[in-house]
């Protein structure tokens, strides 16, 4: 009789990944598959909905009189408003048509007509609300649904980490190693399967983590604070920025109108890029600012202004000022999503989504392969 073989590390490892993953496949599936349509969320959307053409048709009309305009101020409350440098491109104003609105609903103003296009509803709107409510909470209750989709998440984690560990083989030499880095097209349906599972978890595993680990943040507030500790800086915190400012001490009695606010943002924020602007209300009489450089490769790299309604800047926020663990900490959603660096990020994460929503099906079939493989050896003992 031979040695029996022993049971090590690598054993422990292979056998964690796997009953993990067999344990957890159908609901890794679900918020991986989930995730990877909600990549480009807003695109699919786009394509139902009718876009707002806006042709260059003489001066722009004022935004005192577009924000005054009756057919705006009848459908709510307006709290804040978006001006691309685009000319072709559409207002943004955003109206509370409730007051128990959080953010309200986005209506598009040609800016040169007035012309507004209401928001359109599509069937694609509920299906795409469906999928968040699968990615964060299986369309269960949120109070059950949040921590299983986090435990879930931690599994995940496990799973990338150990799958990282087992790509390598035993003996770690370049030509055993180079074996990893690519699919053996021309070999059978098993062994094609096998490699998709260890080659494509091997590229994409550095994305999977990254989600893993910023997820969390939704999951649990603990690991969030955690987090926050460990950053020194606090994650979803306030992202206004700027000190603590007495607004009544810079009440001088004057009052700018929007257009002046609007024109003393831009000689504070000098350059081309898209402005959004929070307009003043009763509780706060400032407004506040966030613009965008148009050749800015970031989608979070936003500069802020905050300026009383007198016209004194209260604060001003610079990106390019911020420190690391800022930067990341405001990031950390758009880190998550893909969208960090617009349309090039959101195709990076699409493949990786894809890739992690295989895996528990490429995975699944390692397995029963396995048990097949191990069932054929018992019979043919038995019959020897």
């Amino acid at each position: 009789m031979g040695k029996k073989k022993k049971y090590g590390v690598r054993d422990f490892i292979n056998d964690v990944h796997l009953w993990l993953g067999l344990v957890s496949g159908i609901i890794l599936f679900l918020v991986c598959l989930s995730g990877t349509i909600l990549t480009f969320e807003e695109e699919i959307e786009g394509w139902f909905k009718e876009d707002m053409k806006v042709e260059v048709t003489g001066a722009k009309k004022s935004l005192a009189t577009l924000v005054n305009d009756p057919n705006i101020q009848s459908k709510g409350t307006l709290t804040g408003l978006t001006v691309p440098t685009d000319e072709t491109s559409p207002y943004e104003f955003s109206i509370k048509e409730d007051p128990k609105q959080r953010r309200g609903t986005t209506y598009e103003v040609n800016p040169y007509t007035g012309d507004v296009l209401a928001p359109q509803k599509t069937s694609v709107d509920d299906f795409m609300f469906s999928m968040f409510k699968l990615h964060r909470w299986l369309l269960m209750d949120i109070k059950w649904g949040r921590p299983i989709v986090g435990i879930a998440t931690i599994i995940f984690l496990i799973l990338a980490i150990s799958g990282i560990v087992l790509w390598f083989p035993k003996k770690v030499k370049w030509k055993t190693v180079k074996a990893g880095f690519k699919v053996k097209t021309n070999a059978n349906w098993k062994r094609i399967n096998h490699d998709l599972h260890n080659t494509l978890g091997f590229y994409a595993c550095i994305l999977i983590l990254i989600m893993g680990i910023t997820g969390l943040c939704w999951s649990f507030e603990g690991y969030r604070d955690g987090l926050s500790a460990i950053m020194g800086t606090r994650v979803f915190g306030n992202r206004g920025g700027g000190p603590e400012v007495d607004l009544e001490s810079l009440d001088n009695g004057k009052s700018i109108n929007l257009e002046e606010a609007i024109a003393l943002a831009n000689k504070e924020l000098d350059y081309d890029g898209t402005l959004s602007i929070s307009l003043p209300s009763e509780e706060n009489p400032a407004y506040s600012f966030r613009k965008i450089a148009d050749d800015s490769w970031s989608t979070v790299a936003q500069d802020r202004l905050q300026l009383h309604v007198s016209g004194q800047v209260i604060s001003k926020e610079i990106y390019a000022d911020k420190p690391l663990n800022v930067k990341i900490a405001s990031a950390i959603k758009a880190i998550h999503t893909g969208t960090i660096y617009g349309t090039f990020s959101k195709w990076i994460y699409f493949l990786a989504c894809l890739i992690a929503t295989s895996l528990p099906i490429t995975g699944t079939i390692i397995y029963i392969n396995k048990l097949k493989k191990k069932s054929k050896r018992r019979k043919k003992l038995a019959m020897a």
